[in-house]
């Protein structure tokens, strides 16, 4: 084989092991992605089960079901992303292959002709025989070196021959280890599109009994639109008595207080997308404008988000601040306003609140547990606002 085609097998093998690390790099990946939705599943299953013991059939359980449905199509999107890079490794391998054998068909025609050319010049002859029948004794010498130049060559062609064959077996070993991993992944992709295909079956019928329940539906929808305008209404009163009491301040030229809350704020804007949930649990219902569930054509808006739980799960304050307000809103139950600056933050929906107006909590302080409402639901309403404006507090928590 020649020096240049040598190096041409050489870097061809080399990009595709290269491109093969980059695989590999995504696959690991995409197995981290694997392990989070398995367990965002079990916490899922958890809350899915406990709010299904409560009450059958209610828009908890729809929710819960939902967000269980989603995890479910994360994890089958990651076994089958899994499963493509799985198939562009055995097709990288099966070039390795075809490579290696057209390589050592390549050696072993050239190692005939090898033979086939010394024969002929040696006349078929033993190498002793041949030596002695030079008619010089510089025609001896030339003999001796062809003959010692041809054993190197022939030395190098035989090494070069067992180098490519033990490549060549440890890539149809490799290959089988890779089929066998597709098959397993295979029959995981499918076990797991059944559960997700039973998962949606019975959020279809979920979907139908409530549907039976239009008016009883409307009706709690009104009553909540009724609670979110009180809590709107309590928020829009703090923060009103909040910037008078800063005029004021101002008025008499107390700075000090001034600049602390200007801290505050800042500090509080630096940890945006750090801060830790309040909850553990999932989203149940976003920020925003959103389609209800089960209503054809009715909208709600929604100031803050909503966590849905475990029943009652400990909920914290996201950052340090002070207690501006405990309240009881009818149709929601306590709520709890944390002032940090030119921020708030809003946790409505608990029981068994352990602080009081005036206090000061730190960082991850447990203000309060999770309340379990009339559906068997335990959800937190939870709000960040800069003043009166309502933000999205996805934008604010860890990922």
């Amino acid at each position: 084989m020649t020096g240049v085609k040598r190096c041409f097998i050489f870097y061809f093998l080399l990009s595709l092991t290269l491109g093969y690390g980059q695989a590999q790099k995504s696959k690991t990946q995409l197995q981290k992605d694997k392990q989070k939705s398995l367990t965002r599943i079990k916490e899922t299953e958890k809350i899915l089960n406990e709010t299904s013991k409560k009450k059958k059939n209610t828009l908890g359980e729809l929710t819960a079901l939902s967000a269980r449905i989603r995890e479910q199509e994360n994890l089958v999107g990651s076994i089958k992303s899994e499963v493509n890079i799985m198939d562009k490794d055995l097709q990288e391998n099966y070039g390795i292959l075809n490579s290696l054998s057209e390589d050592l068909d390549r050696l072993r025609s050239e190692y005939g002709k090898m033979m086939f050319a010394t024969q002929r010049a040696t006349g078929g002859v033993n190498k002793l025989t041949f030596l002695f029948s030079a008619a010089s004794f510089d025609q001896l010498m030339m003999r001796l070196k062809y003959m010692e130049q041809y054993g190197k060559a022939r030395q190098e062609q035989a090494r070069a021959i067992r180098q490519v064959q033990e490549q060549l077996t440890g890539q149809v070993r490799q290959i089988d280890s890779l089929r066998l991993q597709k098959n397993s992944l295979l029959k995981e992709e499918l076990k797991e599109n059944d559960q997700l295909n039973s998962l949606k079956d019975k959020q279809k019928n979920i979907v139908k009994s409530l549907e039976k329940e239009e008016k009883k539906l409307r009706r709690e929808l009104e009553e909540n639109k009724k609670a979110v305008a009180r809590l709107d209404k309590l928020i829009a009163d703090l923060v009103r008595e909040e910037t008078a009491k800063a005029a004021r301040e101002s008025k008499a030229k107390s700075n000090v207080s001034s600049a602390a809350a200007a801290l505050t704020s800042a500090s509080f804007e630096g940890n945006r997308k750090k801060f830790a949930w309040p909850v553990n649990g999932f989203i149940s219902q976003r920020f925003g404008k959103q389609r209800h569930p089960v209503l054809p054509r009715v909208e709600t808006w929604n100031d803050g988000i909503n966590i849905q739980t475990r029943e009652s799960e400990q909920v914290k304050s996201i950052f340090k601040g002070e207690i501006r307000r405990v309240a009881f809103i009818p149709g929601i139950g306590p709520c709890v306003i944390i002032n940090h600056g030119e921020y708030f933050s809003v946790y409505a929906g608990l029981k068994d609140v352990t602080i009081k107006i005036g206090d000061k909590v730190e960082t991850n302080q447990v203000i309060g547990k999770v309340l379990v409402n009339a559906e068997g639901k335990s959800e937190l309403r939870f709000q960040i606002r800069k003043n009166t404006v309502a933000l999205n507090p996805e934008e604010w928590l860890q990922n």
